[in-house]
């Protein structure tokens, strides 16, 4: 595929310059990306209130200000996240802030939510025609007197523009941001969300992989009693497991491979906790229709992944839906469905 040839030449280039060259490439060739063929039917998944056509998501991060969710869509991803969107536009941390752990298949990063505020994403989802399912991923401002009004506030503006909407309290980039993972901060948050919004638009909980067994009590606590649809597992990680990389010791959160064990058995964690009453999004260190596999049987409906694409490009997400239904036909299930939570 000519654009996964184009994406091996953007790596080249410094991390962050690379990322943006390959939105502004995506959003350029759009209308002439052909449409990925039609899923095979036996990767369909009901969540959410909503049908996937298949259960690979491309994770916020990538399209920050839904600037290409379309043209991500014709890749052939299931479902897109836009954002990490704020109320207001934000510059993020000082550069360099990306950085590339190409022998560790990692990625560290320490945006800080950089972007260019909900009324520009809004303006873009506004002008989209629906097709498919995009979500939007809203956070708060690092400078903000009151976190939990902005996220009221770009709840309130981006809710209706978007099949569904992700809370976003487990970024280490932002100071004191994990904090409201807390229990009675948390708490305050999502029932303020629940109570505000004014449609059934599903709500989702982004936590970190960094979690004691309290703290996936208390949330899985909360989470139950504010009645959200969703937890997504999981954010970056700012633990430095064994790294052959020279970049190791970067300030941020780790994504890519190192990240998919630990993840996952905090997904597997969560899972005992909240069973089927809560769908469950598997993230982190997805690489492989096998990586995706393990999240779906660990207990994910749907499995997100980013960092794996900018070291494999576009053509990744088919491969591993190819690998996904090998996985589904050895282990005797029927469609993803028959898989979710097997070995949980």
């Amino acid at each position: 595929m000519l654009i996964d040839i184009a994406a091996r030449m953007l790596r080249m280039l410094p991390a962050e310059t690379a990322h943006r060259a390959t939105v502004r490439l995506a959003r350029g060739l759009a209308p002439l990306i052909p449409p990925a063929a039609a899923d095979d039917s036996r990767l369909a998944v009901a969540a959410l209130g909503l049908r996937f056509p298949n259960p690979v998501g491309l994770a916020a991060g990538f399209d920050k200000d839904a600037e290409v969710p379309d043209a991500m869509l014709r890749f052939g991803f299931g479902f897109v996240e836009c954002g990490t969107v704020t109320p207001r536009p934000q510059a993020g941390n000082p550069k360099p802030r990306l950085f590339r752990l190409s022998e560790d298949r990692a990625v560290i990063n320490r945006m800080g939510f950089n972007n260019r505020g909900m009324e520009a994403a809004a303006a873009r989802l506004a002008r989209r025609r629906p097709r498919g399912i995009v979500g939007i991923n809203i956070g708060a401002n690092k400078d903000s007197a009151e976190r939990i009004a902005d996220y009221a506030s770009a709840f309130a503006r981006l809710a209706p523009l978007a099949e569904y909407v992700t809370v976003n309290v487990s970024s280490p980039n932002t100071p004191g941001l994990r904090g409201l993972q807390n229990k009675d901060e948390l708490q305050r948050l999502l029932s303020t969300l629940a109570i505000a919004r004014s449609s059934a638009k599903p709500i989702l909980l982004k936590i970190a992989p960094d979690l004691d067994e309290h703290a996936m009590d208390d949330i899985a606590a909360v989470v139950l009693d504010a009645g959200i649809e969703g937890v997504i597992v999981s954010n970056t990680t700012v633990a430095r497991p064994l790294l052959m990389s020279a970049r190791a010791q970067e300030q941020g959160g780790l994504s890519g491979a190192p990240l998919m064990a630990p993840s996952t058995h905090v997904l597997r964690r969560m899972r005992a906790r909240l069973g089927g009453r809560v769908v469950l999004v598997g993230a982190g260190g997805i690489a492989s229709g096998a990586d995706a596999y393990e999240k779906l049987c660990a207990g994910a409906s749907l499995v997100q992944l980013y960092t794996a694409l900018a070291y494999d490009g576009p053509g990744l997400v088919g491969r591993i839906k190819g690998e996904l239904l090998q996985c589904l036909a050895r282990d005797g299930h029927a469609c993803v469905a028959d898989a979710i939570g097997s070995t949980a």
